[in-house]
């Protein structure tokens, strides 16, 4: 009997070298850790539990049967997370580069099957050269069964991508298909077809950084939603999302103890919006002084700036915000901010965390740019995504709801529970000067009149009372008691149920 525990331990300590200490030596000097240290920093310390270690490729081809390493460059398991459960594989660049083989295809489709069983999220590490050629289409078989799981658990278990090294080929849609993706700046890199392809089919010159460097990905791509300076950060910082996220789409957001007042008031907010209409103000500002502890974990920081989103809590519950920014471009909606709203707002709605929009925005933006890049269709799909929506809606207008973007922006017209403005609050078609050059055309030679009718205009419509009239608004509230009334809708609304016909599904405009 011990002599058999022996050799399993032997077999064990042979499978967790993995490619080797050279090539683990290798990777500790790219300034990476190897799989297996990834997830002991990801998981609570003791937690993991590793499933299909001695699984081996059945490659007979080129000489692949004289070369077999136990895990075959994958490892896969589950643990915990602050004591929540989560599935987890993590791709072994030091076997095979990570490259996926049918049995390793089989490993990750596996813990994919079981994080969908037992209804929890799943995070998948990438570092890897993409399908390992020797085994030809039966790994892009392997990559079909994956990229299948990645559709029927999207909208049921959360999916969370981390890109830390390599990542190229079939081995990008993936992660294109999960929530959330972040990377590793200097080290990860993501690409259909790498610089060598594209210079040989387009005659571009361009390195693996630019052409699928973090920065890339987080600033023009939008194909990421973060990007850190290590594996050590990155890892942390994804368990601080685990943190906000229900485990799937029945169980509820989680809910720890707050110690911070929802009552609590803050007087600063009474002077956070400046008397110059123009002048702009950090919307940042009011949402950490708005959620508990000032903790707001925003996604897409680096991209489409004129628009915010991110997780918080409101009495210990996740709460997802949506928010307009002032300091960019005046909080417009373009297209790259449309999408990038549209696409946090339904993951928040598949996964029932209520939703919290401040608002203040002069509009669309123009130009024969936008038009032609599509932003009647990207608007539209904020705008669906909205609309569409069955959680708790809650929205604050802190100044301009402008036009179109007004309905966008969570309106009572398009679903919004509960909505509120500030008494700085303008709703209105347009701003007071622009209306009055369209309405008052014969007086535009004459600047006194012309004053007179901005001020008309202003006193009438540069107000939110035209809309409370109407019960568009369902409150005028003072800034500083925001955080009270959120919290108290929110806490109303816990319960909300809507109705809706039924569908197979929508058809978002994509």
């Amino acid at each position: 009997m011990k002599d058999i525990l022996e050799r399993l331990e032997e077999r064990r300590a042979q499978a967790r070298l993995g490619g080797g200490e050279k090539r683990i030596e290798a990777q500790h000097a790219r300034g990476k850790l190897t799989a297996r240290e990834r997830i002991e920093l990801l998981m609570d310390k003791g937690s993991f539990e590793e499933f299909d270690m001695f699984v081996e490729h059945r490659s007979n081809d080129f000489g692949m049967e004289k070369v077999k390493i136990p895990g075959d460059g994958v490892v896969t398991g589950w643990g915990t997370v602050n004591g929540r459960t989560v599935f987890v594989f993590a791709k072994d660049f030091t076997v095979f580069g990570g490259s996926l083989s049918e049995a390793h295809a089989q490993k990750i489709t596996k813990i994919q099957d079981m994080a969908l069983k037992m209804r929890a999220p799943i995070v998948g590490l990438f570092d890897a050269g993409g399908a390992r050629i020797q085994e030809g289409v039966a790994a892009l078989g392997g990559y079909g069964e994956v990229f299948k799981r990645n559709v029927i658990a999207s909208g049921v278990i959360p999916q969370i991508s981390v890109i830390m090294g390599p990542c190229a080929g079939g081995d990008v849609y993936s992660p294109a298909m999960t929530d959330f993706i972040f990377m590793v700046r200097d080290r990860s890199y993501m690409f259909v077809t790498g610089p060598d392809v594209v210079k040989t089919v387009t005659n571009e010159t361009v390195t693996s950084e630019e052409l699928g460097g973090a920065k890339v990905h987080t600033a023009k791509s939008s194909v990421a939603d973060g990007a850190y300076d290590n594996d050590v950060e990155a890892l942390l910082q994804v368990r601080r999302l685990i943190d906000f996220l229900p485990a799937n789409n029945m169980d509820g957001v989680p809910e720890i103890p707050s110690f911070d007042d929802p009552n609590r008031t803050d007087e600063s907010l009474d002077t956070l919006i400046p008397d110059n209409p123009n002048k702009p103000y950090d919307m940042k500002e009011l949402i950490q002084k708005v959620v508990d502890e000032g903790d707001f974990f925003e996604i897409q920081e680096s991209y489409a700036k004129n628009i915010i989103t991110g997780f918080a809590r409101i009495e210990g519950r996740t709460v997802g915000f949506v928010a307009n920014q002032p300091m960019v471009l005046a909080g417009v909606l373009d297209s790259d901010a449309s999408r990038k709203a549209a696409r946090f707002v339904r993951f928040c709605d598949a996964f029932n965390i209520p939703i919290v929009t401040f608002e203040d925005v002069p509009g669309f933006l123009p130009g024969t740019a936008q038009e032609y890049g599509g932003l009647i269709k990207h608007g539209a799909k904020l705008l669906f995504a909205y609309s569409e929506a069955t959680v708790p809606l809650v929205t604050v207008i802190t100044r301009k709801a402008f036009g179109g973007a007004y309905d966008v922006m969570a309106s009572k017209h398009i679903g919004g529970d509960i909505n509120y403005a500030w008494p700085t609050a303008q709703i209105a078609v347009m701003g007071a000067k622009g209306a009055v050059e369209i309405i008052f055309r014969q007086d535009i030679g004459d600047a006194d009149k012309i004053a007179a009718r901005t001020k008309e205009y202003e006193d009438r419509f540069m107000s939110p009372f035209v809309a409370a009239e109407r019960g568009y608004i369902d409150e005028v509230i003072m800034p500083h008691s925001t955080r009270r009334r959120i919290a108290r809708a929110l806490a109303m609304l816990r319960h909300k149920e809507t109705e809706r016909p039924w569908k197979k599904h929508d058809n978002i405009p994509l």
